[in-house]
């Protein structure tokens, strides 16, 4: 199930572009401005608008980490910003003072892309701000572009209706004519790299003019040859298709569209889950949030959507917290007591007949991670409860805790394949596996990139958060 949380209303014309840092959510217009949101309350920043722009803001973008956002204008400008200050860090001139459609930034932040009306493409180098090199098709508006996760390429997609696959020299990889008829909108790589034989293979998502959505994988050879090939073609909306972006964990894959509905798929499969109809007007950009499950999506009636997926199926949030709460402690197990509140821990007390520590539990802020952890000793000696019978109950309803938790039957992919326990923020790595973030980290600083599961060695370190695995297993948790 997914639901409107909000509605923000503070542009004065259509909005262009959303962009969501793991802090932050920015949104630009064509009132020439951009607002910048905390993306944990939607409140807006006390430097918000930011105001620098001559012309309409197409696009924006945030670099990986957060801390410098780069927008792009009909004034001919790329302008980088610190989201620290909201003041502004360069402007960046395109050759040939064209207006600039669209800008991307690689996801080791060492390169920004920059796209033009004339069909020119600037590559610049970052951490200097200087040009690099450029490049151009001929005949066309460049409105499309997006790095692929290895941050080593880049496609690009043209009102001409082609995409191009480009390496960091400017070269040409691939050139796929003709991939929506009447002109591309949007293009962006899935963030995961999948890797088997002697072939690695991308996916990229582009949508068009032709009201189709388009899933395709690119396939790099063992001769350094790159082919690309339609994978799916969807006709979930019924006029041209304008934004298409995939969520963190690339399982997910969200579109916007002239009919004024907001799509959302099952990009593996190929699935319908969701259609949105909120919107006025044209919905003309949409984003997913890197570190929760939200969706932002921007229209020509002025608006920015922000949506819930709601636990990834049907119930809303306060359900789910009932239903945690409300469980009985027999279908509690270790790694669910970890992750109780104070609350919770309180709550499981007067279940069990020690309603008499509950106010000492509160003073002490004792959470699950906290009553696992209790001794006779630190009883006594730190929470000061001198009945021995007290503590010896205590305790054996502790272990009891700890003997349920063998018994309950995690399903194996909810397991790290390191660490073998229940994950909590489990990532993809560029093998396509899932791990919990804090071992893979461990694994990679420690086994020279090596696969834990192929024992290959790993294309790139970059991880990407699985929101979609990380909902299935807070499902499961709450069922048990």
């Amino acid at each position: 199930m997914t639901s409107l949380i909000c509605t923000l209303q503070h542009h004065q014309d259509d909005v262009n572009r959303c962009a969501f840092s793991a802090k932050l959510l920015a949104t630009c217009s064509g009132d020439k401005t951009l607002r910048i949101y905390d993306a944990r309350d939607l409140s807006e920043l006390p430097f918000s608008p930011l105001t620098g722009h001559g012309y309409s803001v197409h696009c924006c973008c945030f670099s990986a980490c957060g801390q410098f956002l780069a927008s792009c204008s009909t004034d001919a400008t790329t302008v980088i910003w610190s989201m620290v200050s909201g003041e502004i860090e360069a402007v960046l001139e395109h050759p040939g003072r064209s207006p600039v459609r669209i800008c991307a930034f690689s996801p080791d932040s060492l390169h920004l892309v920059s796209g033009a009306s004339d069909g020119t493409l600037a590559l610049w180098d970052f951490p200097s701000r200087h040009l690099r090199r450029t490049g151009a098709v001929n005949d066309t508006t460049m409105v499309a572009c997006s790095f692929s996760p290895c941050s080593q390429m880049f496609m690009t997609g043209s009102t001409y209706g082609d995409l191009r696959l480009w390496d960091l020299r400017m070269n040409q990889l691939h050139a796929e004519k003709n991939a929506h008829d009447l002109g591309v909108s949007c293009c962006t790589f899935a963030p995961s790299i999948l890797s088997g034989g002697q072939v690695v293979q991308f996916r990229v998502a582009s949508c068009g003019q032709d009201s189709l959505l388009k899933i395709w994988a690119i396939n790099k050879l063992s001769s350094g040859a790159y082919k690309m090939k339609l994978l799916h073609t969807l006709t979930g909306q019924s006029a041209p298709v304008l934004s298409c972006a995939y969520s963190s964990d690339g399982q997910l894959l969200v579109s916007g569209s002239v009919d004024k509905t907001v799509t959302i798929y099952d990009a593996e499969n190929a699935v319908l889950l969701y259609r949105l109809k909120q919107h006025e007007r044209y919905v003309t950009a949409c984003a997913f949030s890197p570190t929760s499950p939200l969706i932002a999506t921007g229209s020509m009636d002025k608006t920015v959507n922000i949506w819930r997926l709601e636990d990834g199926c049907g119930g809303n949030e306060e359900s789910a917290q009932t239903s945690i709460k409300g469980r009985a402690s027999g279908g509690r197990s270790k790694l669910l007591v970890s992750d109780w509140s104070e609350d919770d821990v309180s709550e499981w007390l007067l279940e069990e007949g020690l309603e008499g520590l509950v106010d000492r539990f509160k003073a002490n802020n004792i959470d699950g991670t906290e009553l696992l952890s209790l001794t006779k000793e630190t009883l006594a000696s730190e929470l000061h409860v001198e009945s021995v019978g007290l503590r010896s109950k205590l305790l054996r309803k502790v272990e009891e805790l700890k003997s349920d938790s063998v018994c309950l039957g995690i399903p194996d992919e909810f397991l790290c394949p390191i660490t073998r326990e229940l994950m909590k923020e489990p990532v993809i790595a560029a093998d396509g596996y899932s791990y919990e973030k804090e071992a893979i980290e461990s694994w990679i600083n420690t086994k020279n990139r090596s696969s834990p599961m192929t024992n290959l060695p790993l294309l790139t370190t970059l991880l990407t958060p699985n929101h979609t695995l990380k909902m299935a297993i807070g499902r499961w948790k709450t069922s048990h």
